[in-house]
Formats: structure tokens, sequence, C-alpha cells
């Protein structure tokens, strides 16, 4: 795997921001997870760090110390040309079903208007791709997906709602993506995920990590009362399908 340019800056006393060329890219997000898994099996070993891939950059915390950023940028930049030893990471291709019944897709008769288009095509479309997932935050577990068809690129709604259903599935610019609980927001509402992408409850919160991949399918409202009461209760597992294993 090459090397990047990158550059490294304090983010306040208990972090640094490394960030490699600002571009939306697979090969730079792999560089990225790649020298984060190398930094916590081989050089973060002795002190808790947090960890925080998104994009391009890298975001490395050490919420009980202060950092001394001269000394830790040095020791970054020689890890970072050591990386190579680092294992590669696992990701995996989610499969999540969405309902994009008029009940659930509250804009997507505007949507398919402005896209001049039928609402036949924008699931057809939006349902074709495996998404990248480039980023989680906004809210936690809130996926930032990237590999929208430009085909489906819209602009953000002018005017925000107030109240956005969980699970509700949006479109906004360049991404699509899923709101993991009821919130605020201004992306334009295509249909609804009965599966709880992010639960408390878990060991481990979120189902995905940045570097998977996530595609929709189509499911009726009925095949989504089902899947959404099973996942009430715990017996409904979402598609998982191992990639570059």
């Amino acid at each position: 795997m090459k090397n990047y340019f990158i550059t490294i800056k304090p983010f306040g006393t208990h972090a640094v921001l490394i960030e490699w060329p600002d571009k939306v890219e697979e090969n730079i997000l792999d560089d990225i997870l790649t020298f984060s898994n190398y930094l916590n099996e081989h050089c973060l070993t002795n002190k808790v760090y947090e960890l925080v891939p998104a994009y391009n950059s890298l975001t490395v915390i050490l919420r009980n110390e202060t950092i001394n950023f001269v000394a830790f940028k040095k020791q970054l930049l020689a890890w970072y040309n050591t990386k190579s030893e680092a294992k590669k990471i696992q990701k995996y291709l989610w499969r999540f079903p969405v309902c994009y019944d008029d009940d659930f897709g509250i804009d997507l008769n505007d949507v398919a208007a402005a896209l001049n288009k039928t609402k036949e095509e924008i699931i057809a479309l939006h349902t074709s791709t495996a998404y990248t997932v480039y980023g989680i935050g906004f809210l936690p577990g809130f996926m930032y997906l990237g590999g929208l068809s430009k085909a489906l690129e819209i602009p953000r709604r002018e005017t925000p709602r107030l109240k956005v259903l969980k699970g509700a599935v949006g479109l906004a610019g360049k991404q699509t993506g899923v709101y993991p609980q009821q919130s605020p927001g201004g992306w334009n509402i295509i249909g609804n995920c009965s599966v709880p992408i992010f639960n408390t409850k878990n060991e481990n919160p979120c189902l995905v990590k940045v570097g998977d991949k996530v595609q929709f399918y189509q499911i009726s409202k009925a095949s989504y009362d089902l899947t959404k009461i099973e996942s009430e209760v715990g017996i409904y597992k979402p598609e998982k399908i191992k990639i570059d294993a």
C-alpha cells in the first residue's frame, strides 16, 4: 500500500488530527484504517487512546493526559512509514431492509419530481449500490455513506424538520444515510429502515464500522412490521457478508 503525504496538527491538548489528501477515495480510507489498526496493535498499547477515522482524517485522542505534540508528531510520522506490518482490515457488506412506502418516504414524490424520475426509478437506483461507510457521527451510529449515484444527488431540504423518525433513510448532496434515532434533520426522506443500526444494549452498540459497505433492499410494509418486531425482540439478524477477507 502506498504512503500518502499526511499532515499532523494539534486538536486541543488531548488530541491530534492526522489528515490525508482532501479527497473522498476508498484507497485513502483504506490507508487510514490500516494505519489506525497498526497504531492499535503495535504502537499505542501502553495507554488508553481513542482513534476516530473518517473520510480523509484520523483523530487520535488521549483523554487522561496532555499530549506532547512535538514529540508525538515525530513518533506518528515514524510509525506511518512502518505501517506495512499491519494486518489487513476485515470488512463486511451489510444488507438492510428499507420500506419506501408513502408513509415512510415522505419526500420520495418530491425527490422523484425534482430529479425527473419515477418513484420506482429512485428506489431502483438507491438499492443498486453498495455504499462505503466513510464516517460515523452527527448522531451515535449515523453513517455517512459514499458512492451515491449522481442521478440521485439532491440538495438538503431548505427547511429542516424538527422531528425525523428513527430509521428514516435520506438523501442529501452526494450522500445517503439512516437516522439511528429520532432527531431534527434536513435530509430528503425516501424510506425507513426497520433494523436498528445503533443499540446501546449491545456490547458493540453500532453494527457497522468505518470502511464497511452497506446496501439497502426494498421490503413491503408487512415485511417492515415483521422485521421491526423481530429486531425489537432480538431475533432478527441483518445479512452480513465478509469482503476483502
